[in-house]
């Protein structure tokens, strides 16, 4: 299921953007924002999460920087987080701590 979500989501951003002409309001977009969620969490905290992002991203919400939160777990530390190249380590996304649990996915350019 998490699979086909992201093949939704790579396809709606190659292929239907374009249409959109950039209306998202936040920062990552609303599908990149879906993306990570779907990465990171679980399917239905992922669904809950980006359903309301969407539902926010219009004229009666100011918009702005909006991070996804994750919460690290024992299986969600076995998961990748950078790349490594060549006796080099490209970091793929940042935490930062929200609260005790709780850290802000912020993608390294």
């Amino acid at each position: 299921m998490r699979t086909v979500a992201l093949k939704l989501l790579n396809f709606y951003q190659r292929f239907l953007t374009v249409l959109g002409f950039g209306s998202c309001r936040y920062y990552p977009t609303c599908s990149e924002y879906a993306k990570w969620q779907f990465e990171k969490n679980s399917l239905f905290k992922a669904f809950f999460s980006t359903f309301f992002r969407i539902l926010r991203c219009n004229q009666l919400f100011e918009g702005g920087i909006d991070y996804p939160v994750v919460k690290i777990d024992k299986k969600f530390k076995k998961s990748c987080i950078c790349k490594v190249n060549q006796n080099s380590i490209i970091v793929k996304f940042w935490f930062v701590r929200k609260d005790e649990e709780n850290f802000y996915l912020i993608k390294s350019f």
